[in-house]
């Protein structure tokens, strides 16, 4: 699934549950998991609501005791982590709140260790958190993308006095994922710093393009000249050709580029195995000409955009180089699966590749043909041969629900990378 935040007037915590709730998400659902944090004295609440003509929901926590305790980002994390939560929704959760530990140490000049928080550590920015978490993964919300954000003037209370908006650990958040601002034309806080840090951690702040399924409107509390929400839409995580009709999937990647005209072939070797073990999805060498006629080689890491700063960092720790491009790229690809396939010989495992149900290849996967020829004594080509057979004899024209539960969707780092 995909989603899109049009943050035209914000965006905080709340807003974001609210909008999730709208679009779809279970209510059920959304509050038996956060049941399971080790936190009480806090009530949920949704209620449907009306502003200039949009209908949506606005989603509270509310406090039986107003008055908060403070909490060091060691003590949420090791609330988190103790709390009986999915893997993914903690592992969101705890990058959310890292993101905000990671700002407040920079402008307190402090390490994250060290951060007190105040607002955020507060039970009710806790379950906005971790109720973001739980939104994204009961949706299925595989990329979540956002608009650019309003920028206000004015000035907003905390617990360190009076601060300028956008307040300093919001701007410090947004600021390290150049997030894009415009004017906008009222005073006070519309981005909070949890949901500025919800932003930083999930989304990238491009519009993509998607076929829009499902809507949701979230509600915030201030009172504006236009209806005060956050607008959600919702749409498949994939592309459909028009011409067959046939599903591709979408995603975002970071391609690393360099010229290198002082590296050996054996450093070049184990570079590569050192980026594809640190999770660079692609690693290839390039011949190039270069200045003084000095031949070079041209250095190309396909990375997960949120490795690609490990990664460059590791590039230029490992060569001569001086710089490096980066352009972020968006893929279209198949469905690719590891399978185990049954032969006279034994299991042998093939990279199957489909477009939605139908499968367009099957190729025998090499360490796994080598075995079988070494175990029972025959050549390479006898065994592909023999795999070929069996592919041809179960594989082609069944759909995927007609494949034998024993087959596995784990693609492998080289698979993705194609």
């Amino acid at each position: 699934m995909l989603a899109y935040l049009d943050c035209y007037s914000g965006i905080s915590g709340n807003m974001f549950i609210g909008a999730m709730l709208d679009a779809g998400l279970s209510w059920d659902s959304l509050q038996q998991m956060l049941a399971l944090l080790p936190v009480r004295g806090y009530q949920l609440r949704r209620e449907a609501l009306k502003q200039g003509g949009i209908q949506g929901q606005r989603f509270e926590v509310v406090l039986e005791d107003p008055d908060q305790p403070e909490r060091r980002w060691s003590e949420i994390r090791h609330l988190l982590e103790s709390a009986p939560l999915p893997t993914q929704v903690r592992e969101r959760a705890l990058a959310i709140f890292r993101t905000l530990a990671e700002a407040e140490a920079s402008v307190h000049g402090v390490s994250p260790e060290e951060v007190h928080f105040h607002e955020v550590g507060a039970i009710d920015a806790i379950v906005d958190i971790v109720g973001a978490a739980i939104a994204v993964e009961v949706l299925g919300i595989k990329h979540l993308y956002a608009s650019p954000l309003p920028l206000t003037t004015g000035m907003v209370e905390t617990a360190h006095g009076w601060l300028p908006v956008p307040a300093p650990a919001t701007l410090e958040i947004l600021r390290r994922v150049a997030a894009p601002w415009r004017p906008c034309p009222v005073q006070g806080e519309l981005v909070t710093p949890t949901g500025a840090a919800i932003l930083a951690t999930l989304a990238r702040f491009e519009m993509p393009a998607m076929r829009i399924e499902r809507v949701g409107y979230g509600f915030g509390h201030r009172h504006l000249p236009w209806p005060n929400c956050l607008r959600l839409c919702l749409g498949p995580a994939e592309f459909v050709d028009d011409a067959t009709g046939e599903a591709l999937d979408r995603d975002w990647v970071t391609l690393i580029e360099t010229n290198l005209d002082n590296t050996t072939p054996e450093l070049l070797g184990a570079l590569m195995d050192e980026l594809l073990t640190a999770g660079a999805l692609d690693v290839t060498f390039s011949p190039l000409q270069m200045k003084k006629n000095r031949p070079g080689t041209l250095l190309s890491v396909l990375a997960l955009p949120e490795q690609s700063e490990q990664l460059a960092t590791l590039i230029l720790r490992s060569t001569g180089t001086l710089g490096l491009r980066l352009q972020q790229m968006q893929r279209l690809k198949a469905q690719r699966s590891q399978e185990e396939l049954p032969t006279p010989l034994g299991t042998v495992t093939v990279k199957v590749k489909r477009l939605g149900a139908r499968i367009v290849s099957a190729t025998p996967e090499y360490e796994s043909c080598r075995r079988l020829a070494q175990e029972h004594g025959v050549s390479l080509s006898v065994v592909y041969d023999l795999v070929q057979q069996c592919l041809e004899a179960d594989f082609y024209g069944q759909s995927q629900a007609e494949r034998p539960s024993s087959a596995t969707s784990s693609p492998s780092r080289q698979e993705q990378s194609h």
